[in-house]
């Protein structure tokens, strides 16, 4: 039987660390290899900090994070904001794209997400927000579920 859970918060650069622990307690059942579990890490603080800047802007807004383990050893990591969403959703994912003001933003987290997860679904609709898919199955470890 699969297993889920659901998170919601405030698009606060503080709950960024908050998402990536959470997700990595409740993926710890499947007992990863701490490369996986590190990858994981990476690519949720990533969804979570684009949903923040991007999303948001800094301004107020609620970001959903869940997470499903299934059967087959199967993380399936969503990130879901209501913000500004994406215009152009293929030229967003190309390494180095920003519309960011922001000299510190190098425009690779889509990048990183794809790099370190085995799949990477984006879901957008300008003023609407966007949801980030991402999926990445557990090799290391024991059978526990």
């Amino acid at each position: 039987m699969d297993n889920t859970m659901k998170l919601e918060f405030l698009s606060k650069s503080a709950n960024e660390g908050f998402a990536r622990a959470a997700v990595a307690a409740f993926i710890s059942q499947l007992d990863p290899t701490l490369e996986e579990l590190a990858d994981i890490k990476t690519a949720v603080s990533e969804a979570v900090t684009n949903a923040i800047v991007h999303g948001y802007g800094h301004s107020a807004g609620k970001i959903t994070l869940s997470c499903t383990l299934t059967e087959e050893k199967k993380a399936v990591i969503t990130v879901e904001d209501a913000g500004r969403g994406i215009e152009d959703i293929s030229s967003a994912v190309q390494p180095l794209y920003t519309k960011s003001d922001d000299s510190e933003r190098s425009g690779m987290g889509f990048t990183v997400m794809e790099t370190f997860m085995d799949s990477m679904e984006v879901r957008s609709h300008p003023g609407a927000g966007t949801t980030i898919i991402l999926t990445k199955q557990i090799t290391g470890g024991s059978d526990a579920c």
